[in-house]
């Protein structure tokens, strides 16, 4: 009877498995505007907050009073946050030029990172950030905000199941009114105007969008090549960055047209896709407009939000760390995709700066 019981139990936990323990989620950083994210969970149990790395202490101090958190969370050196609180994870929410310290510091110790778009400054970097997570066998994951549309994810089933034909023509429209115009707070502002810690302004900011979705869309291939033109309408706020870029992405047989811009009247997320078959246009995150036969009128229509664990990125974060989810090798999350478009953005700044095309070799 003994023996019979533990079969049983042994065939049910191989059935069911047994339910994992949160993971373990450090935050390294907390002047990136999107940090309040990691603090807005409660109702989300897939993750449990063990420390903060910050070093600007009145930062530490008004997250400290906003969201009620322990100050034992916090810490002002990054190694001994990681070696004293062991997480699973790090999320990282500091400026993007810290992005391949933070990989630097967690890969050797098996510590899988999710940081904010783009997934680095330089190519190097990105290069750099790749070989060290492929080396130490951790996931390093890019977020962004388009990577949730369910929109988006719809337009990309109709081009593999064929319904658009071969790409042509991709236009992907990201922005908002500005940096300061809509509100953003000052640490958060410093790092968006910093050509070092940013990269670039509006052409870092908003044209990785483009480069990620349409390297998503084109398999991984890289552009034959990449051209740029960036301006400051508006100089007296934007004094080191520009505030308006638009990227050309040439490729054999399709081009992309990214619009990136603090300029828009208000703010934007969509993307075009026009192939030899039909068009579609993600409008927003669940509206499509969509014409797949010569002689059928557009259609425009309302669709459902992605799925669970889609609508978060902690929770994306979670389930891949802890193998509940395995992503395709061309997710927008993942590291090919992101390298490709660090490379983009550097070849579009080289181009701003030349006033020439830029081929990638």
């Amino acid at each position: 009877m003994k023996y019979l019981l533990t079969s049983f139990l042994v065939a049910m936990i191989a059935t069911v498995g047994i339910a994992q323990a949160p993971m373990r989620l450090a935050v390294a950083g907390l002047s990136h505007g999107h940090v309040g994210w990691a603090f807005n969970r409660a109702d989300k149990k897939d993750a449990v907050l063990v420390g903060v790395y910050e070093p600007n202490q009145e930062l530490v101090d008004r997250f400290v009073n906003r969201y009620k958190l322990d100050k034992k969370l916090f810490y002002s050196d990054l190694n001994k946050m990681l070696d004293e609180t062991k997480p699973e994870a790090v999320s990282a929410f500091g400026p993007i030029n810290e992005h391949v310290v933070l990989v630097r510091a967690c890969a050797p110790r098996k510590i899988n990172v999710m940081v904010e778009k783009p997934l680095a400054t330089t190519f190097a970097d990105a290069k750099e950030i790749q070989s060290l997570a492929l080396k130490n066998n951790i996931h390093v994951l890019t977020n962004f905000e388009t990577s949730w549309y369910a929109s988006n994810q719809y337009v990309h089933d109709l081009y593999e199941e064929g319904k658009l034909g071969e790409i042509r023509k991709v236009m992907v429209n990201d922005g908002h009114q500005g940096p300061k115009e809509i509100g953003v707070g000052k640490e958060f502002f410093e790092i968006l105007t910093d050509p070092v810690k940013n990269g670039a302004g509006a052409l870092t900011d908003f044209g990785c969008y483009g480069a990620n979705l349409m390297t998503w869309l084109m398999k991984g291939e890289r552009p034959i090549s990449v051209t740029a033109v960036a301006h400051q309408n508006k100089p007296d706020i934007y004094k080191n960055v520009d505030d308006e870029a638009s990227i050309i992405l040439q490729y054999p047989k399709a081009q992309c047209i990214i619009q990136a811009s603090w300029n828009w009247t208000f703010a934007r997320k969509d993307m075009e896709v026009y192939g030899t078959k039909g068009y579609a246009v993600a409008v927003d995150a669940t509206t499509i407009r969509e014409r797949l036969q010569e002689k059928a009128p557009e259609e425009k229509k309302k669709i459902d939000p992605r799925p669970a664990p889609y609508t978060d990125p902690f929770s994306v974060l979670s389930d891949v760390v802890q193998g509940r989810l395995k992503l395709d090798k061309n997710d927008l999350y993942g590291l090919p995709v992101n390298v490709t478009v660090v490379e983009i953005l550097e070849a579009a700044r080289n181009s701003v700066k030349s006033g020439k095309a830029v081929t990638l070799k």
